[in-house]
């Protein structure tokens, strides 16, 4: 069998996080009481500039409970990944960095029976094996609530930024420093009616440092 050029479209949507496939080896679901102060600590140890205890995750979860993953193997944690689900105003609030990402404002986040207008990557951490699970996580999130929201992410190391990469995350120019935007792709227009992605961002790099200054 041939194998797709590295550049071809066919290989860059292999390598994408909506076709990422679920797994057996690892179990990917909504974190439970139990495990919350076990995914603080590992958060907090594994994750540049995380300091969010279990007091506040369980604030959090009261809001969406199905905003924070755990990736396990057996009864081993082996990670964990936290979503803001945004609403329309707070998609916008993002790109112009208008709220603090620490401490989100539960006006721009979407009630858990409100469709997910932008689904924000608060924080993932996973070891050893544990990123194959993301298949799992990335399933869950194409149901209808999630189905038309992009990933957006702001990566906290070298590591992170190749990992995002990897999933096909882009930077995004936005007033956000250091945004990266993953794009569903059903919501990718053909490449015939669209500008290319990369004409975009040099639009909209221009204008907003035109707007800045």
């Amino acid at each position: 069998m041939q194998m797709p050029h590295r550049g071809s479209k066919e290989f860059t949507l292999r390598h994408q996080l909506d076709a990422l496939p679920p797994t057996d080896m690892i179990a990917a679901h909504a974190v439970t009481p139990d495990r919350l102060g076990e995914l603080a600590a590992l958060a907090r140890r594994e994750i540049p500039g995380v300091r969010a205890s279990e007091h506040e995750l369980a604030e959090f979860l009261r809001h969406d409970p199905d905003s924070i993953f755990v990736l396990c193997r057996g009864r081993s944690l082996l990670g964990g990944i936290a979503f803001l689900y945004l609403n329309c105003a707070g998609l916008d609030a993002l790109l112009l960095d208008e709220f603090n990402l620490y401490d989100p404002p539960r006006r721009f986040l979407a009630r858990p029976d409100e469709e997910v207008a932008a689904i924000y990557v608060w924080a993932l951490v996973a070891q050893g094996r544990g990123a194959v699970g993301l298949g799992n996580v990335a399933q869950a999130l194409r149901g209808p609530r999630y189905h038309a929201a992009d990933y957006y992410a702001q990566p906290s190391s070298p590591e992170g930024r190749a990992f995002l990469g990897a999933l096909g995350f882009a930077p995004l120019p936005s007033f956000q420093p250091d945004l990266w935007w993953y794009q569903r792709p059903w919501n990718r227009l053909p490449e015939v009616i669209a500008p290319s992605i990369q004409s975009t961002r040099k639009f909209l790099k221009g204008s907003l440092a035109d707007a800045r200054h």
